[in-house]
């Protein structure tokens, strides 16, 4: 299976490229806080020269309980969603969750993300790949990383090559989630690869009515994922995670966010200063 860079405006993504980042909020809480979390990662990777895309969720339908903040829907989502584009020229990427969402959403939007519980559904998949959008695709928890390249095929079958893969964990156990390091890099063979380092955190079902989360943990996480050597990082913030109304238990604190970009960036600049290895 050949590996092609996505391109997306002037975001290239591509395992051997210096590395580009996916990042905003898990859900539209409101259209001022998105517009305050677009402006810091504006500034911050306009500072340190990373290529970014612009995330936020218009409907989390894949919620632990019925009571669970889902978002305000798909048409007041992306109006504020362009609200971000026009202010801050920034591609944009957020979730498809139907069929009958995906033509609408990719006329707003620049990457249409398949969320991981719903990544097996081929209807839905070939209705993102019939738009000719980029497409994110997240792994499902419940996949072995070889299994993507089905799913990868489904969209080239629509006729859309234009596929990112995206870790965000595997189940292990009940309520918890590990990352296969050695798995994320066996996906570098089929397309450029994603490290969601926030959702990678997430302790599925953890507290009584959603899920838990180990935050504390974020930087350790990520910093392993880039080592490995790949196209770029997928991440949440929030200005309080404690008062997120969705798994604030996981999402990085906005004011953390330079340093913690500063780290991601040393570490892809180092591991992709060497020259492969021959150890075959």
């Amino acid at each position: 299976m050949t590996v092609q860079a996505v391109t997306v405006g002037n975001v290239r993504f591509a395992n051997e490229a210096p590395f580009a980042l996916i990042g905003g909020m898990n859900v539209i809480e409101s259209e001022e806080i998105i517009l305050r979390v677009a402006e810091r990662f504006v500034e911050v990777t306009s500072e340190l020269g990373i290529p970014y895309v612009f995330k936020a969720s218009f409907d989390k339908a894949n919620r632990s309980s019925i009571n669970s903040f889902r978002g305000p829907g798909m048409d007041a989502g992306l109006e504020i969603l362009q609200r971000v584009k026009t202010e801050f020229g920034v591609p944009l990427l957020t979730d498809v969750h139907e069929p009958h969402q995906a033509a609408p959403v990719a006329e707003a939007v620049d990457i249409l993300q398949v969320p991981a519980f719903l990544a097996r559904q081929t209807d839905l998949i070939t209705a993102i790949a019939s738009t000719g959008a980029a497409i994110n695709i997240k792994k499902p928890q419940f996949l072995a990383p070889q299994e993507m390249r089905h799913i990868i095929q489904k969209c080239r079958e629509a006729g859309n090559e234009r596929v990112i893969l995206c870790e965000r964990g595997s189940s292990f156990g009940y309520n918890n989630l590990v990352v296969d390091m050695l798995g994320m890099d066996a996906m570098k063979a089929f397309a450029p690869v994603l490290f969601d380092a926030t959702h990678a955190l997430q302790m599925p079902g953890g507290r009584p009515d959603s899920a838990g989360g180990r935050r504390q943990q974020a930087a350790a996480l990520a910093r392993s994922g880039m080592a490995i050597g790949i196209a770029g990082l997928f991440l949440e913030t929030h200005p309080n995670p404690d008062e997120a109304l969705c798994v604030g238990q996981c999402p990085l604190p906005l004011n953390a966010l330079k340093p913690y970009l500063e780290q991601m960036l040393a570490i892809d600049q180092l591991v992709k200063s060497f020259a492969p290895l021959q150890t075959q």
